[in-house]
């Protein structure tokens, strides 16, 4: 038995996902918050996938998950967790409510690892080898390393994670377990867009009103013209089966324009072009000359 426990399956990337995995023969365990989201798993997808209900910030509901896992594995265990639940907040940190930052970080980063840890077990981090260790996968965002402007709680988020992971693979190589992070870019979805047309007009009254409005119409274009979450699926995949995958793939649309360039300008000089772009130069008319 393959089994793989997907989070976020409702919609979306981790809807993708788990459909890719039930597709290639995999029993797939799919995390969802909403009874009607089970139903529609199940559906959509088949025999091949058991919903299961519980919120990541919920610690009493996973620990049932992980007993309804156990129950049906039996001592198969998992052959991998893909840690693909989150959620995008956006707005000025200075304006942004610390609640909402709070529940960003609860989310996209304490909840993955509460995940983690209560089913490592049945991935193999127990006394009683298993000849083949599960292996994680990570999923984080170019955000985590490209740090737009008025994503700064979630980039905290995604950039937590990616040193969590790095530090994560060193510890459980004493089982086996791999870890492996994917960044992905532009991702269409429409996460962004109704996040952002609901808490944009929060801001109207400062002076972040009109980059904010910039930023909201760039981002949501550049969502629509990313890659499709059946794309992002796919290369989960693929990702996951390699014998020695590399620590962390990047999957960003016009990765030239959008990833590579953008990684080896100067941080002041990517400041400005972001200044530029979102008209954040209003009430600053110069920068340091320092390009670190």
């Amino acid at each position: 038995m393959k089994a793989i426990l997907v989070t976020g399956a409702s919609s979306g990337i981790g809807y993708s996902i788990a459909k890719e995995f039930a597709n290639h023969g995999y029993h797939v365990f799919g995390s969802i918050r909403r009874k009607h989201d089970a139903d529609r798993l199940i559906t959509d997808i088949g025999a091949n996938v058991t919903p299961l209900l519980f919120d990541v910030t919920d610690l009493e509901a996973i620990q049932q998950a992980v007993q309804q896992v156990e129950g049906i594995v039996k001592h198969y265990g998992l052959v991998g967790l893909i840690n693909n639940a989150g959620i995008g907040t956006a707005g000025p940190l200075m304006h942004q409510p610390l609640d909402e930052i709070r529940h960003q970080f609860e989310v996209n980063v304490i909840g993955q690892i509460a995940v983690i840890q209560a089913f490592l077990p049945l991935l193999g981090a127990s006394k009683q080898s298993r000849p083949n260790p599960g292996r994680i996968i990570n999923i984080s965002s170019v955000a985590g390393k490209s740090a737009p402007a008025f994503l700064g709680a979630y980039v905290g988020s995604k950039h937590a994670i990616e040193g969590i992971s790095h530090s994560l693979r060193r510890e459980l190589q004493l089982y086996g377990i791999d870890v492996v992070i994917i960044g992905p870019g532009a991702v269409n979805t429409p996460i962004w867009d109704k996040e952002l047309a609901q808490d944009a007009s929060r801001y109207a009254e400062t002076d972040y009103a009109e980059p904010i409005r910039r930023f909201q119409t760039f981002f949501v274009e550049s969502g629509k013209q990313g890659y499709s979450p059946a794309v992002v699926g796919e290369f989960v995949r693929k990702v996951f089966e390699r014998q020695k995958p590399k620590a962390r793939y990047a999957l960003v649309p016009n990765a030239i324009q959008n990833w590579y360039i953008p990684r080896i300008l100067p941080t002041r000089w990517l400041d400005r072009i972001i200044g530029k772009k979102l008209h954040l130069f209003d009430r600053t008319h110069s920068t340091p000359n320092s390009n670190s």
